[in-house]
């Protein structure tokens, strides 16, 4: 036994010199090949779309793109496109002036303008309203922006990343995204690998959010097994490096050892194994289908509906319609 946790002990060692890559953690072909990508990108001013499943770690390569180019020391700005709707959001994106709407009670500075000489962040963009795409399409064009309210344009020098989790090419076709404000994000693409084409990385990410988990619990160090490594490296993470992450400090919160075995992580079954149970005692609608699935993944998130969220692959907003559909708040 001393001997199996000298020789975990080194291979976690071996895992943490890993760890000095940066926040873009990973040793497989995928992530060096980004890592190279986002070098090169970041030399560049050129509109970036960052393109993944929920849970990949979009932002953290939008950051590096920032971070790593002349606009390092400049502001990073980053907002959510389907955490607000319609007046809020112009007027987070653009600003506003006194008396634009109710509520409006002084002059407000935009995001854009916040972001100026920096990097903006569009997160979920696909979310963006049709009303609101021709005014963010004016501000890529002529590198102006319009406060709400006002009829004075302001110059902004701000590079553009944004990220989207769906297939913009399919809201275009389905007439819910602009085609000439697609091209204009798209002028360089950047897909983020899901968890599961990398699995060589999952043992030096879980001893990553380990350490970082102890750190937050006040434990003073805690370790993996070689046996819990190759179970989760098996497990599908639907939820990418988020779910990891989640999972992770969960084990750290809950084991009473300073080796995290196979048990401490807890196995529930999978929402789509819940599913396929359900459907083989009774005939029920798609929207019932929904509801139930919805339901299940946020009892089994405890509740956490920024963790259901990224699981069930919606953002935030829609799944908090569907509560209020559903009579749950």
């Amino acid at each position: 036994r001393a001997l199996d946790e000298d020789r975990q002990r080194s291979q976690n060692r071996h895992l943490r010199e890993e760890l000095g890559v940066g926040k873009l953690i990973g040793r497989s072909k995928v992530m060096d090949e980004l890592r190279e990508t986002i070098a090169k990108v970041a030399r560049a001013d050129s509109n970036v779309l960052i393109t993944g499943e929920s849970g990949t770690g979009k932002e953290l390569v939008a950051r590096a793109i920032h971070y790593q180019g002349r606009r390092a020391g400049e502001a990073y700005v980053a907002v959510n496109c389907g955490a607000l709707v319609g007046n809020l959001l112009e007027s987070e994106l653009f600003g506003h002036v006194r008396g634009a709407f109710t509520g409006a009670e002084a002059d407000k500075k935009g995001l854009f303008v916040a972001a100026d000489r920096g990097t903006i962040f569009l997160d979920e963009v696909g979310e963006l309203p049709l009303d609101l795409q021709p005014k963010l399409l004016r501000v890529l064009q002529e590198n102006e922006v319009k406060a709400v309210g006002s009829t004075k344009a302001q110059r902004v020098d701000a590079r553009v990343i944004a990220a989207t989790n769906r297939t913009l090419e399919t809201l275009v076709a389905e007439q819910q995204f602009r085609e000439d404000l697609y091209y204009r994000l798209n002028v360089i693409t950047i897909r983020v690998p899901p968890l599961r084409e990398r699995p060589q990385d999952i043992p030096v990410l879980a001893l990553h959010f380990a350490a970082k988990a102890a750190e937050k619990t006040q434990r003073t160090h805690v370790d993996i097994s070689q046996q819990a490594y190759e179970w989760l490296i098996k497990q599908p993470w639907r939820g990418n490096v988020r779910e990891l992450e989640n999972a992770v400090e969960r084990a750290v919160v809950l084991a009473s050892g300073d080796i995290l075995g196979v048990d401490d992580f807890e196995i529930r079954p999978s929402p789509s194994a819940a599913l396929d149970s359900a459907q083989e005692t009774e005939l029920i609608s798609i929207d019932e289908l929904e509801r139930r699935h919805i339901m299940r993944v946020l009892e089994a998130c405890e509740g956490q509906k920024t963790k259901a969220s990224a699981i069930l692959g919606i953002n935030r907003t829609t799944l908090w319609k569907k509560l209020r559909q559903y009579g749950v708040e």
